[in-house]
């Protein structure tokens, strides 16, 4: 991806998952921002978009975070909002056995004792294999990947939820039920 697209990704990662209010745009509930006007706050705000930069960023982006509306008129962060004003309405599934939550090695003291929690995110992010978990993991430190019993989790009542680009999502994931 050139630099002018990792650019444009980290932008709109910016605003449609954490500041929409910093170049003065409002999201939905479910996150979706109109592309048009996503294109002259950007400019308002001094960053270049247009609608061909935007699709390419959503068509390459190797994890998948934005989507289109059915219409296309519309753009969402599909996941790993802040944002008070997204509630993303997403239908609880069942989980597989297992799955992975990639963090660093100096963050595990903490999630031995607390679990796994959202931090600052509506969700814990989970992957359905060790290697994207190694790869998120390695954006913070020395990467681990942490399985997760999320079978068990499902069958006591914790719910889960699958976004469009394949990350599983819950609230919390307490510490016993992060296996070895």
């Amino acid at each position: 991806m050139s630099e002018h697209l990792i650019e444009a990704s980290k932008f709109l990662s910016y605003v449609l998952r954490h500041e929409p209010e910093a170049i003065g745009i409002t999201l939905d509930r479910e996150g979706w921002a109109d592309i048009e006007l996503l294109i002259a706050a950007a400019s308002t705000a001094g960053k270049w978009l247009d609608r061909e930069l935007i699709a390419t960023v959503v068509v390459t982006s190797d994890k998948k975070r934005f989507a289109f509306s059915d219409d296309g008129l519309r753009i969402r962060a599909v996941q790993g909002h802040s944002t008070a004003s997204v509630d993303i309405d997403f239908v609880a599934q069942v989980p597989p056995e297992f799955l992975y939550h990639g963090t660093a090695t100096r963050f595990l003291e903490s999630i031995q004792s607390s679990g796994l929690v959202p931090g600052s995110r509506k969700y814990v992010h989970l992957s359905e294999n060790e290697e994207t978990a190694l790869s998120v993991g390695s954006r913070y430190g020395k990467p681990v990947a942490l399985k997760v019993s999320a079978g068990v989790m499902q069958e006591r009542g914790f719910k889960f939820y699958r976004a469009e680009n394949g990350v599983w999502l819950t609230l919390n994931v307490p510490a016993g039920f992060v296996v070895d």
